[in-house]
């Protein structure tokens, strides 16, 4: 813009402002006005009369009330539009209501008849999902009763709102087609007394849907202000019913003759509340590694289909380097593209803890000197981009889900639940132990590795980065339900709901419950049920498998591949928020987010050293006696082993080395028992070590050999013996028996 277009900008501001401040003094004198909310005494609820050609203006001061004029000409409001088009500002547009995101209570809706009890007015909400079954509780949409044009859904805004559009959806079900083609909008200030919204000269007419799941945003000619709002359904589709899920848009107003209006919230936190598209993602990530250089760290894993790089910002007291005995730890987010609350949350989590690091707040500082973190804000960025290209409310339940090539991520990953399952089978069939069956660093199938397996760019990114770095707690972060869920997603003999624990079932559970618990949603008794299960009856957890069955999920291979225990957390009914509930969305996540972080200190954690060079040995077993998955020690020889509070016997042992056991007791403090380990060499290491120097064979070191090897001979000479004296002196004792009991037998 140049100098002059700046300089009539400003005078077209200053001469708005002039026309403003002078309908604003000829408002408060029309005392007798009954349609202006700029009176010195409140209107009568039942005064509401939009008329032709008005429009609601609201322009934001620094005072941050909100001016409203109801009754402005149309003919300025086209002057005002046509300067803010030249000039770069913008008319705020107007949020949700809440009906997806449950703002908006149950009681603030109401219809003129319902088909059942679970086609209520309640389930009228955009994106709500029904059940499997028809007919339940919890079915997929408000249905009306009666098949005519009286019938309508009703919304109760409970203060005076500026109405700017509706967002109307078909019945989510797989049995049903229902949808409503056209519909009229109503308005009213007393539930009583309806205006219809015009025009023109006529009757508006809304264009509705021709599908079940694709979102129709419609934009009333003319934003009026109203408190009540109905949906008056005109055509449908003909061979259903009236049936329809909705969102309202709209702006609370503010009375200005109400002395006791409030302002509006401020935030403790000041974070970047808004949706980041992925230009926006790195200029943020950047902006966070400038402000705190010394503790962060850029660097991508990958790419996605379409190129977009895979970010991850790490947090550390030494960016960029594994220090011994330090846990790692990553939070992924974006894994479906269109559940975008986790993106946000993990970018305003990096903003929290560099800022909070700064200003010496001890409990982040302990937490970034003591953990290495991982924060993946979008696994799928190309799925991403889509859903944000429609916006929050038009991306619907499942558009930018997918990736690029139309596979879901989560069922991407290998599948090593039955690989497992079945070589535990094959053993008992054969009467081997179980023991002996690997149960943890399952490798991946082969035909996995392949380079035409169908397997995401994104989540072979994934893998290799989890196989770099070892991660020892994880949690996946998605949306569209409030629940926390944990392994094994996948059951067995492909169950579709079974409960399918793991050997670390109650370490799993007490990581679920953390979050869960300290969520301000999930841990509210009073909160509605998001679509039709109710985990509050679960203390909002539950194992994966329990709820649907994930062949190939992220979190199962994490736990079967390697020592990184992950959970899933579902954040929020609604799976992509609008960038007003962001802010609300941070504080009731905040504190799980960061109480999640610091369970990666429980447990017991040491070095497993070679007990003559003192070196770290790497891949050492780590077993937990009654446990059946072990672990395995790091390249510097240091592992962590999680576990909830008790006695634990941990026998290690690692190629070439003697086993050795030690009992460690894990206390209720949130940090980790020391629990470390020095092994010793097996002579035949030792020899081979040497000959691979080709190096003479010390004589001590041959006398110890030829002294072991005679004590083996020995050993398994007597057992030979023992196997063939066996059946000998059995035989013997039989001849024995046999004789007794004839001389007992006579002597009776």
């Amino acid at each position: 813009m140049t100098g002059m277009e700046k300089s009539l900008c400003t005078l077209a501001a200053a001469f708005f402002l002039l026309y403003l401040n002078a309908a604003l003094i000829q408002a408060q004198k029309a005392s007798t006005d009954r349609n202006s909310l700029l009176k010195s005494t409140p209107r009568p609820a039942s005064s509401f009369r939009p008329t032709k050609g008005t429009l609601t203006v609201t322009t934001k001061f620094k005072s941050r009330k909100f001016i409203v004029i109801d009754r402005l000409p149309s003919t300025l409001f086209k002057k005002l539009a046509d300067w803010s088009n030249v000039c770069g500002v913008h008319l705020a547009d107007c949020p949700p209501l809440g009906l997806e995101s449950l703002r908006v209570h149950d009681s603030q809706i109401r219809a003129s008849s319902s088909l059942r009890t679970g086609l209520g007015a309640h389930r009228g909400r955009l994106n709500i999902q029904s059940g499997i079954e028809d007919g339940d509780r919890y079915d997929g949409a408000w249905c009306a009763r009666h098949k005519d044009k009286n019938q309508w859904l009703e919304v109760d805004a409970l203060h005076l709102t500026k109405f700017t559009g509706v967002i109307l959806q078909g019945r989510n079900s797989i049995w049903s087609w229902d949808f409503v083609e056209t519909y009229k909008v109503q308005l009213s200030n007393d539930s009583v007394k309806w205006q219809t919204c015009m025009n023109g000269t006529e009757e508006a007419i809304f264009i509705g849907n021709q599908h079940t799941e694709i979102p129709v945003l419609a934009l009333l000619p003319v934003p009026t202000v109203a408190r009540y709002i109905r949906i008056n359904p005109q055509t449908w589709y003909s061979n259903g019913t009236i049936c329809l899920r909705a969102e309202i848009l709209g702006c609370q107003v503010q009375d200005p003759s109400n002395i006791y209006a409030e302002e509006d919230s401020d935030y403790k936190d000041n974070l970047d509340f808004r949706h980041h598209n992925y230009k926006d993602m790195r200029t943020l990530m950047k902006s966070v590694h400038d402000e705190c250089p010394n503790i962060t760290r850029i660097y991508t894993i990958g790419r996605s289909y379409q190129g977009l790089k895979l970010y991850v910002m790490e947090f550390s007291d030494n960016p960029g380097k594994h220090e011994l005995g330090e846990p790692e730890f990553r939070y992924v987010a974006g894994m479906h593209g269109n559940e975008a609350l986790g993106r946000e949350l993990v970018l305003n989590l990096m903003q929290y803890l560099c800022r909070e690091f700064k200003k010496g707040n001890q409990r982040i500082a302990r937490l970034i000197t003591e953990t290495r973190i991982h924060l993946l804000p979008s696994m799928n960025p190309d799925g991403y981009e889509e859903a944000y290209k429609k916006g929050s409310e038009l991306a619907g339940w499942a558009d930018g889900r997918y990736s690029y090539e139309g596979i879901d991520l989560n069922h991407n990953f290998p599948d090593l639940n039955n690989i497992m399952w079945n070589a535990q089978e094959r053993a008992l069939t054969k009467a081997q132990e179980k023991s002996k069956v690997p149960n943890h660093y399952i490798p991946m199938p082969e035909y996995y590795t392949k380079e035409d397996a169908m397997v995401a760019p994104e989540t072979r990114a994934v893998i290799n980065w989890m196989e770099e770095i070892p991660f020892v707690l994880s949690a996946n972060l998605h949306g569209g339900e409030l629940v926390v869920t944990y392994p094994f997603d996948c059951t067995r003999d492909w169950a579709p709901q079974e409960d399918t624990p793991t050997a670390d079932n109650a370490f799993f559970r007490w990581l679920a419950s953390v979050y869960a618990s300290t969520n301000l949603v999930m841990s509210n008794p009073d909160r509605r049920v998001c679509h039709y299960e109710n985990f509050q009856q679960h203390n909002n957890i539950i194992n994966g498998g329990a709820w649907h069955t994930v062949p190939g999920s992220m979190n199962d291979f994490s736990y079967l591949h390697t020592n990184c225990f992950e959970v899933t957390v579902e954040l929020s009914c609604d799976k992509f928020p609008h960038a007003s509930e962001l802010p609300i969305e941070w504080e009731n996540n905040k504190e799980s987010l960061l109480v999640y972080m610091e369970q990666v200190h429980r447990g017991i954690k040491g070095v497993i050293r070679d007990k003559q060079t003192r070196k770290g040995i790497p891949d050492a077993i780590i077993k937990v006696d009654d446990h059946e998955h072990d672990i395995r020690s790091a390249e510097g020889g240091d592992y962590w082993r999680l576990l909830n509070p008790g006695e634990y016997k941990i026998v290690v042992w690692a190629v070439g080395y003697f086993p050795s056991m030690r009992r460690c007791t894990v206390g209720m403090e949130p940090h980790p028992t020391l629990c470390d380990f020095t092994l010793t060499k097996t002579p035949a290491e030792v020899l081979k070590q040497i000959r691979a120097k080709s190096g003479k064979i010390p004589q001590d070191i041959q006398l110890r050999v030829r002294a072991l090897r005679l004590k083996k001979l020995r050993a398994s000479t007597k057992v030979i013996n023992q196997k063939r004296e066996g059946p000998r002196l059995r035989q013997k004792a039989r001849k024995l028996n046999r004789k007794a009991r004839a001389a007992g037998f006579w002597r009776a």
